[in-house]
């Protein structure tokens, strides 16, 4: 792609380069590089409403870095090189963010279409769907990525760093009482690749279906179904209960033929798949809520901590004593079954209560809560989309970290809806 919007084109259609280098998820910061020198050549740069939420956002960030080495009661472990590490990245991902943002809405509707950005977005889909497939198809498969070998041990150990560095096609995990994969290749999690397949296909829609000509929406049909088989072995609830929401959304949005082809849609797609094998599977998911006491403990422990520094949170993840299992120590050598996920990783709320405070969590709801109560008049096939996006950000953020892929797919999605206040397809 030529000329200023190259450096969109880059992350979108080059990012299954960027997670075989390492980088994955952390383009987007080293991408920022040229679009803050792009927006810095067109002073003055245009601002989207509500925007200073997310910069207030930032801010509180920054101060929370004083809390890095406080302790809130019930947790362990000391100051070291991975809390600091873990830090500067989220920093580093925030601002990255708001310079896109302002990048793509200050590029012109000529230098960047609209529907040349949903059909990037479109194409990630497609990128998505085959590091699903690759998921089922070679669990096993993983190599190690340049970036990870010129990191120094200490940090590219750090489990943290090491999900985002380190190229894997699944997560193997026993949640229907036997090991099983789930999809997360190109992203860092299986949960990651879960948000970011349900916000794709949003814009897939929209870009080959709403926009496309008929071969292009024959190939639609064809890879959404596709794309159900690595969806359903996902074993990923909250994504089913987006994709639902996706679905309730649109028919109470549009109106007349469009909302009968609508449900006449669903119902015979929900037919199909009632009689294909997947829904047996996803009968087994839902009978075996693997992950509840482990989510109900650390949400609440995440809570506890946050009471102790509710403004300005503590700046990064920790680790709570005890487990759902036992009250005595976290994960050990000896006892590998009393770990769990540090407080916050079970959705971006619950992060940002523990590294934030509660100002932080208030700070994130009213920035996407926000552009939906702006931008819901907006009935285009972009506007609408856009809103269910937005919508799906405040689902999402109860189960799944925003870190590090979703966040920067949902505020792709938030620039969409801005330009499209003042450019149209």
């Amino acid at each position: 792609m030529k000329g200023p919007a190259w450096p969109i084109g880059a992350l979108l259609l080059g990012y299954p380069v960027w997670w075989a280098l390492g980088f994955g998820g952390l383009s987007v910061v080293v991408l920022a590089v040229p679009m803050a020198v792009i927006l810095f050549r067109r002073r003055p740069v245009r601002v989207p409403r509500g925007f200073g939420l997310w910069a207030l956002l930032i801010g509180g960030y920054l101060i929370s870095a004083l809390m890095l080495g406080e302790m809130p009661p019930g947790t362990y472990g000391e100051l070291g090189a991975g809390r600091l590490a873990g830090y500067g990245m989220r920093l580093a991902l925030y601002l990255s963010l708001m310079i896109m943002v302002l990048y793509l809405g200050n590029l012109t509707e000529r230098e960047l279409p609209q529907l040349r950005l949903v059909r990037m977005l479109g194409v990630l889909f497609v990128t998505t769907v085959a590091g699903g497939l690759l998921g089922l198809l070679a669990p096993g498969f993983s190599f190690t990525s340049p970036v990870e070998m010129l990191l120094p041990d200490w940090l590219a150990g750090n489990p943290f760093v090491q999900n985002l560095i380190h190229p894997t096609a699944s997560q193997t995990q026993k949640v229907l009482g036997y090991s099983m994969p789930r999809p997360e290749a190109p992203y860092e999690w299986a949960n990651a690749w879960g948000s970011n397949v349900s916000v794709l296909l949003v814009w897939f829609v929209v870009g080959w279906w709403v926009y496309g000509s008929r071969r292009r929406r024959v190939v639609a049909v064809a890879l959404v179904a596709l794309a159900a088989v690595p969806i359903v072995y996902s074993l990923n609830r909250g994504l089913w209960i987006g994709l639902g929401l996706a679905v309730a959304y649109l028919i109470v949005r549009v109106g007349g033929r469009t909302r009968l082809m609508l449900c006449a849609g669903a119902v015979a797609a929900a037919l199909v798949f009632a009689l294909s094998p997947l829904a047996g599977l996803v009968m087994q998911r839902l009978d075996k809520p693997h992950s509840n006491d482990i989510r109900a403990f650390t949400v609440s422990a995440t809570i506890e901590a946050a009471t102790h520094s509710p403004v300005a949170g503590y700046g990064n993840t920790r680790n709570a004593l005890g487990s759902h299992r036992t009250i005595t120590t976290g994960k050990t050598g000896w006892c590998a079954g009393c770990g769990h996920p540090p407080l916050g990783a079970d959705g971006q709320l619950w992060l940002l209560m523990i590294t934030q405070g509660f100002t932080g969590a208030v700070l994130y709801v009213a920035f996407f809560a926000g552009a939906i109560r702006r931008h819901w008049p907006d009935r285009t096939p972009i506007g609408l989309a856009g809103v269910l996006v937005m919508c799906l950000v405040l689902l999402y953020m109860f189960v799944y970290d925003g870190l590090v892929t979703p966040l920067s797919l949902y505020f792709i999605s938030f620039a969409l809806l801005w330009r499209n206040t003042h450019a149209r397809p």
